[in-house]
């Protein structure tokens, strides 16, 4: 793809794709994008066919233009990448007298044999099913747009899987895409008087996965920030956690094969919920969301020869409602009017599901568990227009395959702090400010549908990979920033600095004192200050790099 987005709303690239006339094994795509002027953060979504195989969003660009690169390993998508595809990079721009920035873009893949390939037979999934609005045959994107849309597929599920993973990815839009600042339900209008209503439904957000209208499994979303989010002088040029590559989230369903295997069609279902509270210290899960979310799922099946039929004993999920403690409180000036709110919200989950399952090639008990919990102590003060917090999200997800030839596991973490302003002059100018603290850890074992980072230095050689049994993720970002407009938005100023950390590990077994060892294989700190790298420090393999080579 070689595509200008400019006016691209309801406009994608639709383009023909036809498969390389050679054997291959991996997939890796590069997305190179120019853009100069003014532009808002805009979201790109890659589909094949029906199914969305990438989300992204844009970098906001200076008046003398900036350049991002890429590099995404499409393999897990491989049965996809074997066959003719209509490919659609739907990316929604505008561009008109105030904002300039067009959106000039390239898009490859590149096929190889990968030497290191897997030799165990865990290889890509063979078959890929889109839970998604399916209008690629029309040229157009297929997500759903939540809550107007029901996110839901009724689909015929092959009887031969033996295994299969459902994936989930969602992005919040208007009144969703700062969730995690949300203020519950009851709060939405305590400062309407001077700042107006505020979005609602609480802080916290819970994706579900649901099988024939039971709960298989849930996400609690990451909370991304993009590049335009808050003060947008935190991102330049070091762009907010996945900003570039929104991940989706992994649920086991193989305990429901002896049920999606029976030869009847199967409904899958995608909801968000928020909470609703009593405004005083109760609350539960909504119904429903602001608007509006973008959703699309997937599952990926791995199936054992045709004819054969999966078979076994459905198990009853264990899903209880999760555990919600909350309390709020509103002030009063000495006019009377709302002055602050202060708020604190606790969530826990547990959840999980065990069934026996025959496959062609074993039998065994298939088990898909998860225990998170969630925390934010938020508040928002001068009648509206500050808003501070402290956010927490941990997690532990685990599939387990006795006698079938499969485990995976995933821990994660998602720690956030926020202290951001709005102050407008009598003229209207508008002044923003803000302190930002966000990390990442992300742990992973086993049979992961996505790649789990090692196989780069696998395929270098670079170290010996074997020794692994999986891979930690940590990167850490703060930033402090302001951004001022004149009332007429003829222009924006404004100054920031930001510094990063990241870290990826190869995690190895735990020690005889049974703590985790990992040998560290990536490092980077960098540091930026109003459009400017001021520090770059990067360790690869344990050696130094300095502009692309080893000190």
């Amino acid at each position: 793809m070689e595509h200008s987005f400019a006016n691209s709303y309801s406009a994608p690239f639709v383009g023909n794709y036809t498969p390389p006339d050679y054997d291959f094994d991996y997939v890796v795509i590069n997305f190179t994008v120019l853009v100069k002027g003014r532009q808002y953060d805009r979201t790109g979504v890659f589909y094949l066919g029906d199914t969305e195989v990438w989300r992204t969003s844009t970098a906001e660009p200076t008046s003398y233009g900036i350049r991002w690169v890429w590099l995404k390993d499409m393999t897990p998508f491989l049965s996809l990448w074997k066959q003719p595809q209509t490919v659609i990079f739907d990316l929604e721009n505008i561009v008109d007298d105030t904002y300039t920035g067009i959106l000039n873009t390239t898009l490859t893949a590149t096929f190889f044999k990968n030497p290191a390939a897997a030799v165990d037979g865990k290889g890509p999934a063979d078959l890929i099913i889109p839970i998604s609005e399916r209008t690629g045959s029309a040229g157009q994107p297929s997500q759903f747009t939540y809550p107007d849309q029901n996110a839901t597929n009724t689909v015929s599920f092959p009887r031969n899987a033996n295994r299969a993973v459902f994936t989930v990815d969602v992005k919040g839009q208007g009144d969703e895409e700062f969730w995690w600042s949300n203020v519950p339900q009851s709060a939405v209008h305590t400062f309407d008087a001077e700042y107006g209503p505020y979005p609602g439904y609480s802080p916290f957000r819970e994706v579900q996965v649901l099988i024939d209208g039971q709960l298989a499994g849930v996400d609690w979303p990451f909370p991304v920030i993009y590049t335009g989010g808050v003060v947008p002088q935190l991102h330049r040029p070091i762009v907010g956690i996945q900003a570039f590559d929104i991940k989706e989230h992994e649920i086991d369903i193989t305990p429901w094969l002896p049920l999606l295997c029976d030869g009847n069609n199967h409904t899958f279902e995608i909801k968000v919920l928020g909470l609703d509270d009593d405004g005083v210290s109760s609350a539960k899960l909504s119904s429903t969301t602001d608007s509006e979310w973008y959703i699309t799922g997937k599952i990926f099946v791995w199936l054992d020869d045709e004819g054969s039929v999966t078979t076994g004993v459905f198990g009853n999920p264990y899903n209880s409602d999760p555990s919600i403690s909350f309390s709020q409180r509103v002030t009063q000036n000495a006019t009377g009017a709302n002055e602050t709110l202060d708020y604190t919200l606790a969530v826990t989950r547990t959840l999980s599901v065990s069934s026996y399952v025959k496959t062609q090639n074993g039998e065994g008990t298939a088990t898909w568990s998860q225990s998170l919990s969630y925390s934010n102590n938020g508040g928002v003060y001068a009648q509206g227009f500050d808003n501070i917090n402290t956010f927490g999200i941990a997690g532990a997800d685990a599939a387990t395959g006795a006698g079938l030839g499969f485990s995976y596991s995933a821990s994660y973490s998602y720690p956030l702090y926020c202290n951001s302003s709005a102050e407008y002059s009598p003229e209207g100018n508008l002044t923003l400010r803000a302190d930002l603290n966000q990390s990442l850890i992300h742990e992973v074992r086993g049979d992961s549908v996505f790649p789990s980072g090692l196989e780069a230095f696998a395929a270098v050689n670079a170290t010996d990979t074997a020794q692994f049994v999986g891979s930690r993720l940590e990167t850490s970002k703060n930033g402090t920033a302001v951004y001022q407009r004149p009332a007429d938005n003829s222009y924006s100023t404004g100054v920031g600095s930001s510094h990063q950390i990241f870290s990826f590990r190869g995690v190895t077994d735990e020690g005889d004192d049974g703590t985790p060892r990992s040998t560290e294989l990536y490092f980077r700190d960098v540091s930026a200050y109003n459009d400017t790298v001021t520090g770059n420090y990067v360790v690869l393999v344990g050696k130094t790099v300095i502009n692309g080579t080893y000190a």
